[in-house]
């Protein structure tokens, strides 16, 4: 996806008061991937909603007809404002308990703008949580630059650096995130059909208490991340290996609590199951990274905050 290099023309006699029928349309045209820029710099919907709104009330005010490219503009406006709030968490990331994980994004790649197949491989949670190990100007050019295919001119004017240093920003954080893109690349040509049914196979052995058969469907390093916050009982650090595994979420099975009820779902583009507890509350996101023959990854979200947008 490309952007044009100059997004806008020449000034117009100036903005209108309120934003036109047309205006409006192309807005929602391209919803999708101001959000899509927000979600995958922030790592959270509540916040990339929260930009997407703010980008419309710029984007209100605006004359939309010298708006050369309106999805350029508004994926840099977008860009300027979750940089913005990226920056202001940043203390507050650092300072997280436990693993910090995404908040889940339910995705199907046939309906959900965000998920498009070009960029799918970047709204995995293996693939947000390497994102955190960038500072914010490096996530920022990262994904304009690299995900997104933003030219260097548009990026630099999104972080507020000259074309050279976003470069050389570009490569220092390619290098940092290259093994997850690989493995990121690999797991996207497993077919969805086929990751459901290792997963499916992997939930029913789970149930039954069956450890071989849960076992068999691991990768032998598998690794579950779990987050739950400050305040609820999760695994501090990531388990690793097929033995810990297995055993970890066989015991998590059995303590599902009496009247819960669970939904398979995609999530970040993984077979996911979302629990809900007889009220219809969110209790636990599970999502399962597949490879060719066996789950190489899970990722667990227990904090209720992080579920709060998946209640009912």
């Amino acid at each position: 996806m490309s952007a044009d290099v100059d997004a806008v023309s020449a000034p117009g006699p100036g903005p209108p008061k309120g934003a036109t029928v047309a205006a409006t349309e192309l807005f929602e045209a391209n919803r999708g991937h101001v959000f899509g820029v927000a979600y995958r710099m922030l790592g959270s919907v509540a916040e990339a909603e929260d930009v997407v709104q703010d980008t419309w009330l710029r984007w209100r005010d605006v004359d939309a007809s010298v708006i050369r490219s309106p999805r350029a503009y508004l994926g840099t406006v977008a860009g300027r404002i979750a940089l913005d709030r990226l920056k202001s968490a940043r203390a507050q990331r650092e300072a997280y308990v436990g693993p910090w994980l995404p908040e889940p994004l339910v995705t199907d790649a046939a309906t959900d703008p965000a998920a498009h197949a070009d960029t799918a491989d970047s709204l995995t949670f293996g693939f947000l949580c390497v994102l955190e190990r960038l500072d914010p100007l490096e996530r920022a050019v990262f994904l304009l630059r690299e995900v997104f295919s933003y030219p260097y001119g548009e990026v630099a004017a999104v972080v507020g650096r000259s074309d050279a240093a976003c470069r050389q920003i570009a490569h220092r954080a390619r290098a940092r995130v290259a093994d997850e893109q690989r493995r990121a690349a690999r797991r996207g040509t497993v077919d969805r059909a086929k990751a459901q049914q290792i997963v499916s196979a992997l939930v029913a052995a789970t149930v039954a208490g069956d450890v071989d058969g849960v076992q068999r469907l691991l990768a032998e390093q598998i690794v579950l991340v779990s987050d739950g916050g400050a305040d609820t009982h999760a695994a501090r650090r990531p388990v690793v290996g097929r033995h810990r595994v297995s055993r970890l979420i066989i015991n998590l099975a059995a303590r599902v609590p009496r009247g819960a009820s669970v939904d398979p779902l995609w999530s970040n583009g993984d077979p996911a199951m979302l629990f809900r507890d007889a009220s219809g509350a969110p209790l636990l996101l599970i999502a399962f990274t597949a490879g060719d023959a066996t789950v190489e990854a899970i990722h667990a979200v227990v904090n209720p905050a992080k579920l709060a947008h998946l209640a009912r």
